[in-house]
């Protein structure tokens, strides 16, 4: 009830929140002034025009930043210690997107808001750029569909969500097993929720993501079923960085080669982190791990791990009595001495099931968000996927 007030509000509030835009006295570095890595902008002492940047949540603002270099203001939109899924725009984050030349989300029902904020400012000049575009999205019990939404990683508002299952960007594993099991051990991949699109894989715009909004355009955390966690497979983050890239590219065709070029650098990275990633987890003693949420499922498949998850694809469902039996019973028989929790979300239910087997917590942080601790030392996506990796390496080899 309180999530359906806010909206009421935020739309009753929208076009007053655009005609100020319109007006240009609310543009982002005034509006979204920053104490933080996460809500602040990447400038330097040029005074040429820039492109301003919104982006939905962490790891996409770290993405966008690491391409866009010094050519952009970059903004993120959800403050740094906030989790994503429960965070709403304000009237003041809705006029600072309308202002703004180009916004990055992720996509894949992460972002609830975003057709409802999309659908507002639909008549302005604004590049959206869904960085998931092209990848296999995941079911949340490990089966997947293709996520294309038109050429070559980026696409217009007016073609916005249409799914392609032909795409050839598309990171595909349909020779795997799906490494998102329940606690039970059964779902059929062949039986489960076959989704068909149309002939060519379009819908429309009132249409689009009904699987992820219920009546009235409700607000659920289980994003329609479909794990958007595509971020956490350091693989995936690469195309994730390209389909940036090719969106900036478009919107500032003038400076497409350094688009490239810092594109080109951070995926270097991204390749090397891949890279430890397999070569550190290939001869692990044990295969599978109990998590807080459903949010590894791509970074289980693609290093032939299996995840468990305690909750669903939200850090905000709770599990049922008979949930939790069924996870204590599966880490006693499968001796699993450690439970991850993570951060941004409290740990009462990790604890309480290490504490029943008398295992240990340790953090396995699904990075949707940077902490204030995080930001004081200075960490971003790579350094803490080393810390994931790290913690996957200890609880693998007990």
């Amino acid at each position: 009830m309180i999530k359906s007030y806010k909206r009421i509000f935020a739309a009753f509030s929208l076009s007053a929140a655009l005609a100020v835009a319109g007006c240009g006295s609310a543009k982002p570095s005034e509006s979204n002034g920053s104490m933080n890595t996460t809500n602040s902008k990447v400038t330097d002492t040029s005074t040429a025009a820039k492109l301003k940047i919104k982006t939905s949540f962490y790891p996409m603002y770290e993405f966008t930043r690491q391409v866009a270099g010094d050519l952009a203001d970059v903004e993120n939109l959800v403050p740094a210690g906030v989790e994503p899924h429960d965070w709403e725009p304000t009237p003041q984050d809705m006029a600072g997107i309308a202002d703004a030349d180009v916004i990055v989300y992720n996509g894949a029902g992460m972002e609830s808001w975003i057709d409802q904020v999309l659908d507002s400012v639909k008549d302005r000049d604004l590049k959206v750029i869904e960085a998931s575009q092209g990848i296999e999205i995941m079911e949340g019990e490990g089966h997947s569909h293709s996520h294309d939404h038109g050429a070559e990683g980026e696409h217009s508002h007016e073609d916005e969500h249409a799914h392609d299952h032909g795409a050839e960007g598309e990171h595909s594993h349909e020779d795997e097993h799906a490494h998102d099991h329940s606690v039970e051990g059964e779902h059929s991949h062949e039986d489960e929720h076959a989704h068909d699109h149309g002939a060519e894989g379009e819908h429309s715009h009132e249409d689009e993501h009904a699987h992820d909004h219920g009546a009235e355009g409700g607000h659920h955390h289980d994003h329609g079923g479909l794990d958007p966690h595509v971020w956490l497979s350091p693989a995936l983050a690469i195309q994730q960085v390209r389909n940036i890239e090719q969106g900036l590219a478009e919107a500032d065709p003038q400076h497409k080669d350094a688009y490239k070029a810092n594109a080109d650098a951070y995926v270097s990275k991204l390749e090397a982190l891949d890279q430890e990633f397999k070569e550190g987890l290939k001869d692990s003693k044990r295969k599978d791990f109990i998590t807080q949420h459903a949010a590894f499922g791509y970074l289980a498949k693609e290093y032939g791990l299996t995840q468990v998850p305690i909750a669903g694809l939200s850090p905000d469902q709770e599990p049922s009595a008979s949930q939790m039996a069924k996870i204590i019973e599966f880490a006693k028989e499968n001796n699993v001495n450690t439970i991850f929790f993570e951060t941004l979300v409290a740990s009462n239910v990790a604890e309480t099931i290490a504490a029943e087997i008398g295992a240990t917590t340790a953090v396995l942080n699904p990075i949707e968000g940077l902490t204030e601790e995080d930001i004081s030392k200075q960490l971003d996506y790579i350094a803490i996927m080393r810390q994931n990796l790290q913690a996957l390496q200890a609880a693998l080899n007990e």
